[in-house]
């Protein structure tokens, strides 16, 4: 578990929405640790919790596969490499940033990034929005987040909130 989540943790650049679509295919089409609709909501849940959204979720697989030792196991995975990666670069990276090489691999490594966190998104879509008040609750949160500087938490509970009323109504009127 260790080993997954180092090269997780270590092939991700861009911060927790980056590591969306290697989460997907390490964690969920690989090795089946978590479905896809578990891995939306660890990932959720770490949206909403105090730390980085990468160790969060991390944390949470682990938990799910083997406990508390899981749990300390991928936390450490996906973290160590960062570490070892920022240790090097802030030793070397004033004698560099100034060049414009460099400058334009970084434009390019955040080009990808946002193309990997789209990819993400639009697959998080397709199972997610599965009805019409899945599709207004995304619209709504989609426009409020753009407009507004409201917390992702707020977002995240609002639309738990939502689903809850709107699902929840639904199976309490049929029975």
């Amino acid at each position: 578990m260790f080993a997954v989540f180092a090269k997780i943790g270590g092939f991700t650049f861009g911060g927790g929405y980056a590591m969306l679509p290697i989460l997907q295919r390490e964690v969920v089409d690989k090795r089946q640790w978590a479905t896809q609709e578990e891995l939306m909501d660890y990932f959720a849940i770490g949206q909403c919790t105090p730390g980085i959204i990468a160790v969060n979720t991390a944390t949470f697989i682990g938990y799910k596969r083997k406990g508390v030792l899981g749990a300390i196991f991928a936390t450490l995975g996906v973290v160590a490499p960062s570490v070892v990666i920022i240790t090097v670069i802030a030793a070397f990276i004033r004698n560099f940033q100034h060049i414009e090489a460099v400058q334009w691999a970084f434009e390019g490594i955040r080009a990808a990034v946002v193309a990997l966190i789209l990819s993400a998104v639009i697959k998080l879509g397709k199972k997610s929005l599965v009805d019409v008040a899945t599709v207004v609750i995304f619209l709504v949160v989609a426009v409020l987040s753009a407009v507004t500087d409201l917390s992702p938490a707020m977002f995240v509970v609002a639309a738990g909130l939502c689903g809850l009323l709107l699902k929840g109504g639904k199976k309490d009127a049929a029975a």
